[in-house]
């Protein structure tokens, strides 16, 4: 009978001390099988139609860890993306909320709008800060530099309060934090991090009545009939979310879909409860060693302030972490181990570490 541990270390085999999955996730050798056979199609001429159903296949496994019925993702590339759609929509004047030094991909889209209102606020103040005329709050559920959570509850219950539309970024919480889409108007979620695929897939999650939205960037691939729908202008949008996706980077969603059954097949509540507690186990590892971390209770993502400098002199020793504003930030998932945690705790605290052979 598989077991977490022996599903999980029969999927990967890392060379190094691999603490970056805020960065990107490491792939495991399901999804690296299924990307070969992608690049064989491609190569020996042969239809590309299993591709195309990889990208659907991805699509109904992201809506089932998502929570929401599949008609209501959308698959396209990057988060900036399906935020400029976002933007797109707005109004002239609109007031955008968000949170201070959040990502870029979740901010810039409205900012080059030039004519929306945009009100940053610290991240703990920003269910409290929604107000009358706030049209849209824009947040990532997990923040990418330092790994605090977002209170979306309070965040939820203050737009409704208000009026207000809420957008979350889930990029850095999606595949190791129990995700409800369906408590939000829009999410967007990139599937090279926690997701545990390749670059090049995201996807946009909008409401059932499709949120107001403009599909700006919609293509054939956002035709009711897609392959009736390569001339001209696009007379019948797809009649779902899919009406906002865009040519499908094929290849990334063969090994996507892959990658998402086995975060399916795990169980995100087996996968939350291990990466937060080798996060704890991490942060109490620093305490001994008289460093403390940015406050983020429950988050899977440590950040160290004063540490970042030392991110060169850990991946010379094989240790993957990043440099984030100066903090060194350390960010665990499914394949990392106690041993992993405690060769960084080893590091930073003067043990002498040789590279791995």
């Amino acid at each position: 009978m598989e077991t977490f541990e022996t599903l999980v270390r029969a999927e990967f085999a890392p060379k190094n001390t691999f603490l970056n999955t805020a960065s990107n996730g490491l792939l495991p050798a399901r999804a690296v099988t299924a990307l070969h056979e992608a690049v064989r199609l491609r190569a020996e001429g042969r239809p590309l139609t299993p591709l195309y159903a990889d990208v659907e296949a991805a699509r109904a496994s992201f809506a089932r860890l998502a929570g929401v019925s599949v008609d209501r993702v959308a698959a396209g590339a990057s988060v900036a993306a399906h935020t400029g759609v976002i933007a797109a929509s707005l109004p002239a004047g609109a007031e955008v909320l968000t949170a201070e030094d959040d990502f870029t991909s979740v901010l810039n889209p409205f900012h080059v709008r030039g004519d929306l209102k945009v009100r940053a606020v610290p991240l703990e103040r920003i269910a409290e800060s929604v107000r009358p005329g706030t049209a849209l709050v824009a947040v990532s559920s997990a923040q990418s530099a330092d790994g605090r959570l977002a209170d979306l509850a309070a965040l939820r219950e203050a737009a409704r309060e208000h009026g207000a539309r809420t957008y979350v970024d889930c990029s850095q919480s999606a595949g190791w934090l129990p995700t409800d889409a369906a408590a939000h108007d829009y999410t967007a979620t990139v599937g090279f991090k926690w997701l545990l695929g390749p670059h090049g897939a995201a996807f946009l999650v909008v409401p059932e009545d499709l949120g107001g939205l403009t599909p700006v960037l919609a293509g054939w691939a956002a035709g009711e009939h897609p392959w009736e729908s390569c001339y001209g202008p696009v007379t019948e949008l797809a009649h779902s979310a899919r009406r906002f996706d865009i040519s499908h980077a094929l290849f990334s969603y063969a090994g996507l879909r892959r990658s998402l059954e086995l975060v399916e097949e795990l169980g995100v509540d087996a996968v939350h409860a291990h990466d937060v507690r080798l996060a704890d186990r991490f942060r109490e590892g620093l305490a001994s060693l008289g460093h403390e971390a940015v406050p983020a209770p429950g988050s899977a993502i440590v950040s160290v302030p004063g540490l970042g400098r030392r991110q060169a002199e850990l991946s010379a020793a094989g240790i993957e972490v990043s440099d984030r504003a100066g903090h060194l930030r350390a960010s665990f998932h499914l394949y990392n181990t106690d041993a992993d945690v405690d060769r960084l705790l080893d590091v930073l605290g003067g043990r002498p570490l040789s590279a791995p052979e």
